[in-house]
This record gives structure tokens, C-alpha cells and sequence, in this order.
């Protein structure tokens, strides 16, 4: 079992505050860990919580403003200070690609391993081993997106009984037909793995809104996902300031995770105005109970469904 935690290392919006960086997340799936987002300060955040930066594989930006980007010329000079050798590839909006060519080429430094820029277009899905990665355009005011996490379908469980009842033994036959192999027995029976497979079951969903007015296409994207993680930079009572600056309060982030049926809800980019984050996690769950405002360093495990 591939174990998948989420990182909250920056969850304010805007500028870094005493108790909360600007926006990064890390997901790490197994040995790997996959940015999102990068402001200003991030490589500290790293340094202050349980992960390297080193396992870092991939980091995906939403968009161009400052505190989801400025974090990246720092972390990859440090890289290269702790002698990194694999690459490392940088996804975003279009104008990924020259944006860091120019953050490669500040003050004297070249970098000495391999850094993979990609321009990601609306709806494009990136595969990976095991999972993908989708983007959505949404609704700011620069071109933005959101990105989906999305395991590949696991085999169904394994029938230890009914493979016993049928003459397999117990050992590398077993592990064969788990990894989807056809088997064959002594007596020269072949067993296919949909013999002793129950149905395939589905991989885990993390979605992850980037900055955002309240948009109905992130509700289909969102759908039945395990973790929403959508910005909730105001509450209600600045709905008006949310919607001219591009961004959603609480409330709408909660009914976006109500509609699309999500399991949990955590609210980011947080405005530094918010000294009480409670302000805005009530509001949240007296539309959807299970909202959740993350502190800076906390670790979410989403673990498998049986």
C-alpha cells in the first residue's frame, strides 16, 4: 500500500504572516513528493517540518502571483548547495516555460542538474506511475488553474479462500495474480486474476483549487474526491472584496465541496486579517460539517478505501 499524506507547508494568502507562510502544499506519495505551489519561504517551511525538499519530483504552480511562485529560486539554488542530481520538472499555466528560464538565469547562478519547464493547457491530464495529474482552468483574475490527483484503479481484493479451495498455494502464485498476472498450476490449469479478484476499486482524489472565485466547473472536476483543498481567503462578510480580487470566501468554498460530494474540505490561503482562523472554519461547516481550516505543518493522511 502506497502511502499518501498532504503537508500543509504555507496556508495564508498575500504575504507571509508570524503564524502563516504563503501557499505550498506538499503531497507525498510514498518516497515522492509533489509541490504545489511555492511561495516565498518555502524551502524554510520544508526545513521546519518532517520532509526534504530533496524527494521533491515535480512542483505544479497555479498561477503567477507572487506568494505561489517567488519560493522557487531559493529552493532550487539550495537543491543544488545539497548536490541534487535528478531532474526536476516545473508545471504551470502557459508562460511556465520562459518564467523559469528567467528564474534560472538571476544573479550568477546556472543550475547544474536538469529543470524541466512545461506549459499545462485547460483540461490536459500529465500521467504518472501509478496516479495523474489534470488541470482546470478556474476563475481569478490572471489565468489560473486547479489540479487533480488521481490514483489509477486498484485490483480488486484478493480471495485468500476461494484461491485456496481452487488449488493455488500460498506464496509467489499468490503475489502473481495480485500484480494482475496470469498463473498457470502444476496440473496445467490456468487461473486468470479475475478469478480470484473481486471488482477493481478506485484510487484516492485530491483536488486543489489554487485561487479562485466561487466557478461550477470545479464542482465536476471535485467530484467524489477524497480532499478538497480550496482558498477561502475572505468571509462572508467580504464577499464583495472576494469577488472583485478574484478569490471565494468560506461559505462558497463549502458549498462547492457540498455539490461536488467530497469527503473533506480544507480551507487556504488564508487572508492575513484573519487572526482567529475559526472565523472562517464555522462558516464553512455550517454549510459542510467536515471543513477544516489546516495550520501551517499539520499532516493529513488520506488513506485507501477497503
Amino acid at each position: 500500500m502506497t502511502q499518501l499524506r498532504i503537508i500543509f507547508l504555507g496556508t495564508g494568502g498575500s504575504w507571509p504572516t508570524v503564524k502563516r507562510n504563503v501557499s505550498s502544499i506538499a503531497v507525498k506519495r510514498g518516497s515522492e513528493i509533489i509541490l504545489f505551489d511555492c511561495g516565498e519561504g518555502t524551502q524554510r517551511q520544508f526545513q521546519q517540518s518532517n520532509l526534504s525538499f530533496m524527494q521533491i519530483s515535480k512542483i505544479f504552480i497555479t498561477h503567477f502571483h507572487g506568494d505561489h511562485f517567488l519560493g522557487i529560486p531559493g529552493l532550487i539554488q539550495t537543491m543544488q548547495l545539497n548536490d541534487r542530481d535528478k531532474p526536476l520538472h516545473i508545471y504551470g499555466p502557459k508562460g511556465m516555460v520562459e518564467l523559469t528560464n528567467q528564474l534560472l538565469t538571476l544573479g550568477y547562478f546556472r543550475p547544474s542538474y536538469r529543470i524541466i519547464a512545461h506549459d499545462v493547457t485547460d483540461g490536459e491530464e500529465v500521467k504518472f506511475d501509478g496516479y495523474s495529474i489534470s488541470a482546470l482552468k478556474v476563475s481569478h483574475n490572471v489565468p489560473a488553474f486547479a489540479y487533480s490527483i488521481n490514483e489509477y484503479q486498484r485490483a480488486g481484493k484478493f480471495n485468500k479462500s476461494k484461491a485456496l479451495k481452487m488449488g493455488i498455494p500460498e506464496g509467489p502464485l499468490f503475489g502473481k495474480l495480485q500484480k494482475g498476472q496470469t498463473i498457470m498450476l502444476s496440473n496445467g490449469e490456468k487461473i486468470t486474476p479475475d478469478m480470484i479478484l473481486g471488482p477493481s476499486r478506485k484510487g484516492r482524489k485530491i483536488v486543489i483549487s489554487g485561487d479562485t472565485k466561487p466557478c461550477h466547473q470545479i464542482v465536476g472536476f471535485s467530484q467524489d474526491a477524497d480532499v478538497l483543498i480550496h482558498e477561502a481567503t475572505f468571509d462572508t462578510r467580504l464577499q464583495d472584496i472576494a469577488k472583485d480580487y478574484g478569490h471565494s470566501t468560506a461559505a462558497q468554498a463549502a458549498e462547492i465541496a457540498k455539490k461536488a460530494e467530497v469527503e473533506k474540505l480544507f480551507l487556504v490561503h488564508i487572508s492575513p486579517r484573519y487572526l482567529d482562523y475559526h472565523v472562517l472554519e464555522d462558516e464553512a461547516r455550517s454549510v459542510f460539517p467536515h471543513s477544516f481550516a489546516p495550520k501551517d505543518f499539520q499532516d493529513v493522511e488520506v488513506k485507501l478505501k477497503k
